[in-house]
């Protein structure tokens, strides 16, 4: 069931919740245009151990959309409030390519409130990536409404590598064709800004990071900074995968996030010094799937 939550910004943010009320609180973070729908396959695939929150961002989907304020910081203090109003003290926060730079923020700026991190196809600035500065300056910077079908569907179709099931894939053209045409241009001119590069090394959370091996929005030289960056977090390569990871390979992509958060079950992010010795891959718990509509 999809719920709204109003922050008291006045900010309504639509989200799914799904797993046990006292299970290890997981909250999803999609990318750029997305949605909570981002998330929709890897729902099912994990554990009821798992008290998961996939949100919808402010500006996407049916989320509200204010005037302004489509920074990272703001997306991130977004959080912050979603986070009080929920009752959540802090929580393991995964956040994919857009949501992975709200994550590191997020991380720099509550560190209390982050029991580990986990950071999927991101980056640490967008700026020195000459694709996604052609993809600005040819396209998205120039978009009005209404937003062009075409332009949705070859954008993401962009970030894969490997087909997608049809009706997922009209699914997530659909929720980016929601986001309107100043959105796009404020969220993407803002993530140019973005730099985390200078502060990275005061992330203190424990982190894994998950890469697509065909990813053409992250290079590996990307991948490399981020791993050398963040003090003793450890990276899992998806052979073939594209961008979009956790849409090509639900299941594997649930399965790394249940083994990385079992490792807080019951614990306090203040309580966490050093990264756990988790494994690469982890199995996902037999459970019997649902389907969310």
């Amino acid at each position: 069931m999809i719920r709204t939550l109003s922050l008291p910004s006045g900010i309504e943010i639509p989200y799914v919740a799904r797993g046990d009320d006292e299970g290890t609180p997981v909250i999803f973070l999609h990318g750029y245009s997305d949605s909570w729908r981002s998330f929709q396959l890897v729902l099912p695939y994990l554990p009821l151990s798992i008290r998961a929150f996939a949100l919808t961002q402010r500006g996407h989907g049916n989320a509200g959309r204010p005037v302004n304020g489509y920074g990272t910081r703001d997306f991130a203090a977004d959080l912050a409030a979603f986070m009080d109003t929920a009752g959540l003290a802090d929580a393991v926060i995964v956040g994919h390519s857009m949501g992975g730079l709200i994550a590191q923020r997020f991380a720099l700026d509550y560190p209390d409130r982050v029991r580990g991190l986990v950071l999927a196809g991101t980056a640490a600035s967008l700026r020195r990536f000459k694709e996604v500065q052609e993809l600005w300056e040819d396209f998205i910077s120039q978009l009005r409404d209404p937003i062009d079908r075409a332009f949705v569907s070859d954008f993401q179709r962009s970030t894969l590598a490997r087909p997608l099931p049809r009706a997922y894939l009209k699914t997530v053209i659909r929720e980016s064709l929601k986001t309107p045409a100043r959105v796009w241009r404020s969220v993407m001119n803002d993530m140019l800004d973005e730099d985390t590069s200078y502060e990275l090394r005061r992330i203190q959370a424990p982190t894994l990071m998950l890469w697509g091996e065909r990813d053409t929005y992250c290079p590996p030289r990307e991948r490399e900074y981020l791993a050398s960056a963040i003090a003793g977090s450890r990276s899992i390569l998806y052979p073939g995968a594209g961008h979009a990871l956790h849409w090509e390979e639900p299941e594997r992509f649930a399965a790394d996030i249940d083994t990385f958060a079992s490792q807080f079950a019951g614990r306090h992010a203040a309580s966490i010094m050093r990264p756990p010795d988790w494994t690469d891959t982890g199995v996902v718990k037999a459970m019997t799937m649902e389907t969310i509509v």
